[in-house]
């Protein structure tokens, strides 16, 4: 089973050198004990466009859809047997980043 694992921060790009070193480490890990799937990190939400296409014609918005101090600043989608493992996992992602996570299954 898949697992989102969203990274929750107030700030883009404040990955100290330590906590990035950390997260590589993390993630060759994660390929070697063959529970990586992809991750990424995301621009800042002042980045973002809302697409709205429920009617007519599409309306493009910028800027995130709510406005919020933080916000998912990257992610790690998680191959794991069950949530037990995706949640030790996680925590292992939390201290690589120093920091919170949301821990999702996919449907």
């Amino acid at each position: 089973m898949q697992y989102l694992i969203s990274v929750i921060d107030d700030k883009t790009g404040s990955a100290t050198d330590d906590e990035m070193a950390a997260i590589t480490a993390f993630n060759k890990q994660l390929v070697a004990d063959g529970h990586w799937v992809f991750a990424g990190g995301l621009s800042s939400p002042s980045d973002a466009t809302v697409i709205d296409g429920r009617g007519g014609e599409p309306i493009f918005t910028d800027g995130p859809f709510v406005e919020t101090k933080e916000y998912m600043a990257g992610f790690w989608v998680f191959e794991a047997d069950d949530l037990d493992v995706a949640l030790k996992l996680a925590a292992g992602a939390s201290k690589a980043c120093n920091r919170r996570l949301e821990v999702r299954p996919f449907l």
